[in-house]
């Protein structure tokens, strides 16, 4: 009888999870090449494709698609056994803030991975804004925290720099007209940088709309009432870039982690995962 290997199963559902090898290897932290020979080696144990190689990403095949549900049980499974009969430390509660326009992709993957391996850890999620997190991360009310900005504090450290852009309606106009009309919850980071940018360039604008919801910009923008920011890679899917040039750039924001000293190993596991999630990105 021929037995299925977990790691290769594990990185089948890593790449099918995540949609390529590099971000997959990225959250196993493994190199590109190692990955791929283990799907390799999956797919030759089983006689079957089970990945479309042939557009850009990496897409299942039939046969991918039925195996999947079967390998993340089975992963599933040998992570509960090995976490329930032998590190018995692993007890606790930890907090990680992040802002709320950078929880996907990373943050979930993450969170998966915390629970597989530190499943009797509860893993509090706090989504906020900079400001705020960074308010709570001082009284001690955050253990680990994630932020944007445009500079770096003492302690912490930059994962990934991020060109933040102007964002507006899929095809439309509101970005031409004068004054130009302004989105902007009112506790984010990016609308005084914003608003200076306009100055410099000597454009006149109006703020359209100032509230507390992030769904009310959203709506506001994707109406095409009015323009706001976003960084890079992280703008909802009903709303579309603005073509650099035809606005001021906006500069680069750094996404940067934090850590508290209290539960130190916890907060390392935290963000070694987090590290890692965001060098696949």
């Amino acid at each position: 009888m021929r037995n299925l290997d977990i790691t290769t199963l594990r990185s089948f559902v890593a790449v099918a999870q995540s949609g390529g090898v590099t971000r997959a290897a990225g959250f196993l932290n493994l190199t590109q090449s190692a990955v791929s020979m283990q799907l390799k080696r999956l797919e030759e144990m089983l006689g079957l494709q089970l990945l479309d190689r042939s557009g850009r990403g990496v897409a299942l095949t039939p046969a991918g698609a039925q195996l999947l549900a079967y390998a993340q049980k089975m992963v599933d499974l040998n992570d509960e056994i090995y976490s329930r009969l032998t590190d018995q430390a692993w007890e606790g509660e930890i907090t990680l803030g992040v802002p709320h326009d950078i929880v996907y992709p990373v943050i979930p993957e993450v969170l998966k991975r915390m629970g597989r391996s530190h499943p009797r850890v509860k893993v509090q999620l706090l989504s906020s804004y900079t400001r705020d997190l960074k308010m709570l991360f001082a009284k001690g009310e955050v253990d680990v925290m994630l932020t944007t900005e445009d500079r770096l504090d003492e302690g912490g450290e930059s994962l990934v720099s991020v060109p933040l852009r102007w964002i507006g309606a899929p095809d439309g106009q509101a970005h031409r007209a004068r004054p130009l009309r302004l989105a902007y919850n009112q506790n984010c980071g990016f609308r005084p940088g914003a608003m200076a940018h306009l100055d410099a360039a000597g454009i006149e604008w109006e703020m359209a709309v100032i509230t507390d919801n992030d769904r009310t910009v959203e709506a506001s923008v994707s109406a095409d009432l009015a323009v706001s920011s976003c960084l890079e890679g992280h703008a909802p899917p009903q709303l579309a870039y603005i073509e650099p040039g035809v606005l001021p750039d906006q500069g680069q924001q750094h996404i940067n982690l934090y850590g508290g000293s209290g539960k130190q190993a916890l907060v390392e596991t935290m963000k070694t995962y987090l590290r890692q999630g965001f060098a696949s990105v």
